[in-house]
């Protein structure tokens, strides 16, 4: 059987608290000789986390919607850091949960910006390194918002659903190329999403995981790094969970009672 290839260099998006931080942590901690590059917009906690870390580790602070500054960030990293074995696209936020005939338009452009064109610039900025080197790994973060809808998930759940069919279509165009993609699909997580959700409204994010025990980041990072273990003749084409408290429901009909 193939050995394994060592992962080396890890990239991942928005790994400034929740699964991006878990993730940090749980793969320093597997084996310190991993290089990281961590990317997010609050650069006192990438820097804090960085210090945390048993591995060597390179801050950027970054805005994934951002395509200039993706670009070239990626393309100027430290030698060291250049050979990116994995990049992990974490980035991503919901907003709102009103109806899409009174949503804010502009929480709807910042989530197409940042979980469609962010994921897609990080890609499309490290993926041909690992092409013309015949190794890697992508792992995108989707949602079973991406197959199963709800009121109020309109736009943030067609991002995620994009997620997942760019995704397969990867897997189609790297076919050959020995670069790996897997799409990861978390149910409810308690992280800092419902507090971006509404807008920092800790009660009405608190609501959303009452009562229940929701998935944590470290449940999705331990899932990641299985992924990632996997000899290299395996793709996980994707992972979806959930909570054992949650899961899908009946059709929802409205019915006239005029």
């Amino acid at each position: 059987m193939t050995t394994p290839r060592k992962v080396e260099t890890i990239v991942i998006t928005g790994a400034s608290a929740g699964i991006g931080e878990a993730l940090a942590r749980k793969l320093a901690g597997e084996n310190p000789a991993r290089r990281m590059v961590l990317t997010g917009r609050r650069a006192d906690r990438l820097m804090a986390l960085s210090d945390d870390l048993a591995c060597a580790t390179h801050v950027l602070a970054l805005d994934m919607r951002d395509r200039k500054a993706v670009f070239e960030a990626f393309e100027s990293l430290p030698a060291e850091f250049a050979e990116v074995d994995v990049l992990i696209n974490n980035a991503g936020l919901a907003l709102g949960l009103e109806p899409i005939y009174a949503a804010d338009p502009d929480q709807l452009e910042q989530m197409i910006d940042t979980n469609v064109k962010g994921l897609v610039y990080a890609t499309r900025a490290l993926l041909p390194g690992m092409v013309t080197r015949k190794s890697g790994h992508i792992i995108n973060l989707g949602s079973i918002a991406g197959t199963y809808p709800y009121p109020g998930g309109h736009v943030y759940g067609a991002t995620k659903a994009f997620v997942e069919q760019f995704s397969l279509a990867m897997r189609s165009d790297l076919l050959g190329t020995r670069v790996r993609v897997t799409n990861i699909e978390p149910g409810m997580t308690e992280t800092e999403f419902s507090l971006v959700r509404f807008g920092g409204d800790a009660a009405k994010a608190y609501e959303v995981y009452r009562g229940i025990d929701p998935l944590t980041a470290e449940d999705i990072a331990e899932t990641i790094a299985w992924c990632l273990s996997r000899p290299p003749h395996v793709n996980i084409n994707r992972v979806e969970l959930m909570p054992t408290a949650q899961a899908t429901g009946a059709f929802a009909v409205h019915r006239n009672t005029e």
